[in-house]
């Protein structure tokens, strides 16, 4: 066990908002002001967050994206056996949820450095909660695999799980997703796309996964899928609620109870 003294700094994993600059936590404000280090996937992204907070930079700033993460790990490492304590930051929520940071708290861990987050706003649970489907047991399964292989056999092995499934995807590929997901799970599958969540353009669409692939089709005026998706499908075997609603948003839902795509059963 290592002395108070032999301690050296605090690694914080930070949740940055994923649309709202007003979502960031007092905590998150207070901790970018006085980290003596800070670790963003985008440093251009953490100064404007800064900037639109009204939170003036005191530490360093240093880039930890994917093509230095591994590098840039042991560095951050011995800065923070030095006493320097090191702020982790994403573009958007929680760092290590298919963003940079498990390496870095791998070996922070590993070094007896004192790792702590500040919790807050993630795509996953923000989707999840919302989407109207089962919620007691899930998976997370972060973007489908691009060979088509691989991705055809992951599909084939959640087909039968009884968790509810999220994912996240690239607008250009949501369409190849949705249509893989309707031969792998069934058309008939409950699904919801939820597009730009906590944004202005804020989009929540409900429906079968043979609805939502034809929807997510371009069309002469509808045009592509924009924005940033987080997918969730219900598990096999799980009491559905009620039959598809196609494409319903959450400003359907205001209306009231009849506005609401499908009745939870």
């Amino acid at each position: 066990m290592r002395t108070p003294e032999e301690e050296g700094g605090v690694l914080t994993l930070a949740a940055v908002p994923i649309g709202q600059a007003e979502d960031a936590s007092p905590r998150l404000k207070a901790q970018l002001e006085a980290a003596d280090i800070i670790a963003a996937e985008d440093t251009r992204r953490v100064r404007r967050l800064a900037a639109s907070l009204g939170v003036e930079l005191h530490g360093r700033i240093v880039s930890y994206y994917d093509a230095v993460e591994m590098r840039r790990t042991q560095t951050l490492i011995t800065e923070l056996q030095a006493g320097q304590n090191v702020l982790l930051v994403t573009d958007a929520g929680m760092p290590g949820i298919s963003d940079p940071g498990y390496r870095l708290v791998a070996a922070a861990a590993a070094s007896g450095i004192t790792v702590t987050a500040l919790p807050g706003p993630s795509a996953v649970t923000t989707a999840l909660a919302v989407s109207g489907l089962p919620t007691d047991r899930f998976c997370f399964e972060g973007f489908p695999p691009r060979k088509h292989g691989e991705r055809t056999r992951r599909f084939e092995e959640l087909a039968a799980d009884i968790r509810t499934q999220v994912f996240f995807e690239s607008p250009r590929r949501l369409p190849v997703t949705l249509t893989e997901l309707v031969a792998s799970h069934g058309e008939e599958r409950q699904a919801v796309v939820c597009r730009e969540l906590t944004k202005t353009h804020e989009e929540i669409i409900r429906g079968t996964l043979a609805e939502l692939a034809a929807w997510a089709q371009p069309g002469p005026s509808s045009g592509a899928v924009r924005g940033e998706i987080t997918l969730v499908v219900a598990g096999t075997g799980r009491r559905k609620a009620g039959a598809g609603a196609g494409a319903r948003t959450r400003r359907d839902r205001a209306a009231g109870p009849e506005g609401l795509p499908y009745p939870f059963a």
